[in-house]
């Protein structure tokens, strides 16, 4: 059976107060449920979260890591780093990174490597521009993002890997894919993913949903086959919201 995951990636927001008092009622108000649930603070805030969701059932996430174990890279985090601090998962290739700060499917592919030798689970982020979708290239897209991030790892290096479907053009936008067109998306990556490492491999994936995901949406949402959860984005910025999607997915 599938890992169902909702994980909640909060971007460049909250200082470290802000963190810990959301942290507080997510925890407080966190239903019984069969979803894991991941929160991802920046980095500023990850040592103090990592301590309050000691014991908890909260799993600890990360945005974003550089590529080398250490070096001259001014302003960079390692994956040793976010391993030493608790994390757990780690967001890579998200749509912000390589469309705002010129990521590569290269660099992508380098940070997957690192994240599975360091022992963290990648949530590698694919996606399609409203260009691209109009253009009916979105499986060309997303077929190139994934061969390249996943070229020369094998099934045993992925046991971790959670793939997440952004259509760019829904993030932040307040529009969001249709259910079938998140289905229709979803179960090309998981064909994909079959033909690259195996269909036992692709059926156990977990792959996420992101994009304008909101409480009353989520449910139609992941009512789909292959829609396993979800990678939230300012709806995980208020644990009312947060804790709606959770309860809701849930149902």
């Amino acid at each position: 059976m599938r890992k169902k995951i909702i994980a909640g990636n909060w971007k460049m927001h909250k200082t470290v107060r802000e963190a810990e008092e959301l942290v507080g009622s997510i925890l407080k108000g966190l239903p019984e449920t069969h979803y894991e649930v991941v929160v991802c603070p920046p980095f500023t805030a990850l040592y103090r979260i990592s301590q309050l969701l000691e014991g908890s059932r909260l799993k600890l996430g990360a945005q974003n890591m550089h590529y080398e174990i250490q070096g001259a890279f001014t302003g960079e985090i390692s994956a040793p780093m976010l391993k030493e601090l608790g994390v757990e998962y780690i967001i890579l290739g998200h749509s912000e990174r390589r469309h705002i700060f010129g990521e590569s499917d290269e660099m992508i592919s380098k940070k997957l490597r690192r994240a599975v030798e360091t022992g963290l689970k990648p949530v590698l982020c694919v996606g399609e521009k409203l260009e691209e979708r109009e253009r009916g290239l979105t499986e060309k897209v997303i077929e190139r993002q994934l061969v390249s991030a996943l070229e020369g790892l094998s099934r045993e290096d992925l046991d971790d890997l959670v793939v997440a479907y952004e259509p760019v053009w829904a993030i932040g936008t307040g529009k969001n894919a249709t259910p079938e067109q998140a289905q229709e998306v979803h179960a090309f990556i998981r064909s994909k993913l079959s033909e690259l490492l195996g269909e036992e491999f692709a059926d156990s994936r977990t792959i996420l949903y992101g994009g304008s995901v909101k409480p009353h949406n989520i449910y139609e949402l992941t009512k789909e086959e292959d829609v396993d959860g979800a990678l939230v984005g300012g709806a995980s910025l208020s644990a009312e919201s947060f804790l709606g999607i959770i309860e809701k997915a849930h149902k």
